[in-house]
Order: C-alpha cells, then structure tokens, then sequence
C-alpha cells in the first residue's frame, strides 16, 4: 500500500485566500496588466522613518547578531506590557509577554497551548482566513457562529450560548473585526465577557485593529472591561497594522504565566527569537507616541467613507458602515445568478474571479471568510487607486441584468 506524501493533518489546511488573491494581482500586475488590489489588509504607509533608524542602529551593533531568548528581548517584552497598559489599561508583567513572528504565529501558538482534540471554539463568522486553520492545526473543532449585514455583523450573547456545548472551550473575540470593520460597543464587550466568565470559557482575544476605530466607535479589551475573565484570557496583537510594519513580522501574545510558558516552549522548537532587528523596531514603535497613527486614522476614516458611499451607489450592493479596522464587507447577494454578458455567477467567488479577470480588480470572495455572497474589500490602499478600483467594479457589475 502506498502512504500518502503529505500527512492528512497538512493536507487539510488550506491556502490563504487573502494571500493568494494578492500574489495573483501582483503577477498580473507584473504581466502589465493595470489590476487594482484590493486584496491584502496592508497599510500603503511606509513604516515611520523613527522605527526604521532603531533597526538600522540595531544592525550595527554585534550584540543583536547572536541568538536571544526565544520569548523575546526582554526589553520588548516590558515595553509590551506598559504599552498593554497605556492603551487598553489592562495590567500585565513581562512574564506573561511572548514575542512571536507575527501575529499569525500568536494565533497558532495560543490555540496549539490551549486546545486538545476535540476542544470547540466558538468563532463568529465572517472571520479572518487563517483562525480555522490554525485551530484544525491544534486539533480543536471550530463551532461558526454567523452574522450579517442586518446587525452589522456583531453576534449576541443569544446566539453564542445557542452554539455552546459540553465540549466548548473557548471563545474567539476579535473587535474591530477583520474582514468586516465591525466594532463592538463597551456595553456589548462586557456582556460577551460575562457570559464567557459564567460559563467558564477561555477568550482568545485579537486586538490588532485597536487603535483603528472611527466615528463614534471605540475600542474597548474585554480582559480590561471584565476583570474577573483572570486568568483565562490571551490577548493577540501586534505592530503591522498599527505602525505600518507588515513585513517586519513582530506579533505578541499576553496570558497567564503558565500559558506564556508553555507557548513559549513550543516556539524555542519552532522558531526560537524572533529576528532581533524587527524586535528593536517594535520597542521603537511601542514606546514613540501615536502621532503617526493618527495621521494614518484619519486617511483610512477618508478612504472608508469614500468606499461605503460610492459601493452603495452600484446596484445590487449593500455595504454597512465599518467601524474599525481598513476593511468593507458588502453583500453582493442579489447579484448572483445574474447574467453578465452571457456568464451567471452563482457564487461571491465566481464573481470574484470574474471582476478580476474583466475589470483587473483584485478582492476577496466571502467564501474565504465563512459567508459566501460578500466580497471583502480593504481600503489601505492610495485615494486614486481606490477611486478608480471601486469605479471600474462599479463599472462591471453594472451590467447585471
């Protein structure tokens, strides 16, 4: 009997479809096609000029050439918790600090220490591709908890406990949301919280998008908002979003010691430190002011009232107001099945595929995020191109008759 190549435990992770759609655009794009991405949630900011000088003085000092801890430099890991602090007043030490290679490895490591097979974890759906994946990696069993457009895609406290079992062992909470932008009030935190603390559940919680709420949003921590969750909180975060440092790969993850233990054994084998260079740019951006995410703020406040208003205009679409985050999340139910120029799309990622190739527009379908019939469109990107990327996807679907 022949044994199969890859194991079935790799076999059955999927690629990223955010990542995938983006590496398309960019080879397009190299081919001389004039495609608009709209794909990859990456600011079009270059990192402050401050950070980078602190990498590159830390480039020319041999003492970052050599190995560090595994868990992070410890001047990192202090600068973490007091930056915890400062923005979201929750109080931690550096020992309940890890330093991963981005926020990706925070979310695998938090679900790898966490989860046995068979352990559920509530998600609510639409979410960001890569938590399935990482929780089929750690061997627990994700239980979708789906929202729409009509509550802005915020769950209730109703329909997670609807989802709850004997075998549920965490709660994932992720406010402002990727893919929607939505942002849960301080109010409605604290509900979740409670429950989660009735019940007895973990919270997982994503807080990279933090300092991205706009309007009358604000971003509240749930372990800051319900102190008594204790010790069965992890707070994921990390500085690509904030500071414009996608490429440097630096995330964190904060919980309690023995949890931070544990993770960080499991990333001395995998990976050991994070490489020292980024890590002194992340110090650099975690204890500079915010004045550079301010001006960020605000042109994506600019952009996203641009994009909600000319995607509301196309026939067909309904696009809610994001709250938080660089992310729209329209519905383009109605206009499947529809006949464009003699092809009927059936499916968000037929459509998809159709505005990528005729409109050399780049988005993402909702199937890539659990809710077939939207499209994901990030709004990081140039005034112009978004102008013009929107208008030629306006164009497009137009023709829907």
């Amino acid at each position: 009997m022949t044994r199969p190549r890859i194991s079935a435990r790799i076999s059955a992770i999927s690629e990223s479809a955010t990542l995938a759609v983006d590496a398309k655009a960019k080879a397009m794009k190299a081919a001389g096609r004039p495609v608009i991405g709209f794909g990859a949630g990456e600011p079009d900011f270059a990192t402050p000029d401050y950070i980078v000088e602190a990498a590159i003085e830390a480039c020319r000092n041999p003492k970052f050439h050599k190995y560090t801890p595994a868990g992070g430099l410890p001047e990192l890991k202090q600068a973490i918790a007091d930056k915890t602090l400062r923005d979201s007043g929750y109080q931690v030490d550096a020992a309940q600090v890890l330093v991963t290679n981005g926020g990706k490895q925070a979310v695998y490591e938090a679900f790898a220490t966490l989860l046995d097979p068979g352990d559920e974890v509530l998600v609510v759906a639409p979410y960001w591709t890569t938590y399935p994946e990482a929780i089929k990696l750690a061997g627990g069993v994700q239980v979708d908890v789906v929202t729409d457009e009509t509550t802005g895609y915020l769950a209730s406290v109703e329909q997670l406990d609807a989802a709850r079992t004997e075998r549920t062992k965490a709660l994932l909470f992720v406010s402002p949301s990727n893919p929607t932008g939505a942002v849960y009030t301080p109010e409605q935190v604290e509900a979740i919280g409670r429950w989660a603390v009735e019940h007895d559940l973990w919270v997982v919680t994503d807080e990279i998008y933090e300092h991205l709420t706009y309007g009358d949003a604000t971003f509240a921590s749930i372990a800051t908002v319900v102190p008594e969750l204790g010790d069965k909180v992890v707070v994921l975060n990390g500085v690509a979003k904030t500071y414009a440092m996608t490429g440097w790969r630096v995330g964190w993850l904060i919980g309690p010691k023995d949890v931070v233990k544990a993770a960080t054994n499991l990333q001395s084998h995998a990976t050991s430190n994070v490489a020292n260079v980024s890590q002194i740019a992340a110090l650099a951006a975690v204890t500079g002011d915010l004045s550079a995410v301010a001006k960020m703020r605000e042109a994506f406040d600019r952009r996203r009232q641009t994009m909600v208003r000319m995607l509301n205009e196309i026939p067909g679409v309904l696009c809610p107001e994001p709250k938080g985050a660089f992310y729209t999340y329209p519905s383009v139910k109605e206009l499947l099945g529809k006949d464009f120029g003699g092809k009927r799309p059936q499916t968000s990622a037929e459509l998809a595929e159709m505005i990528l190739e005729e409109a050399e527009v780049a988005l993402v379908p909702g199937e890539a995020f659990g809710t077939p019939g939207y499209f994901r469109l990030s709004y990081a990107l140039g005034d112009e191109d978004l102008v013009e990327g929107v208008s030629r996807v306006a164009k497009f679907l137009t023709q829907a008759r």
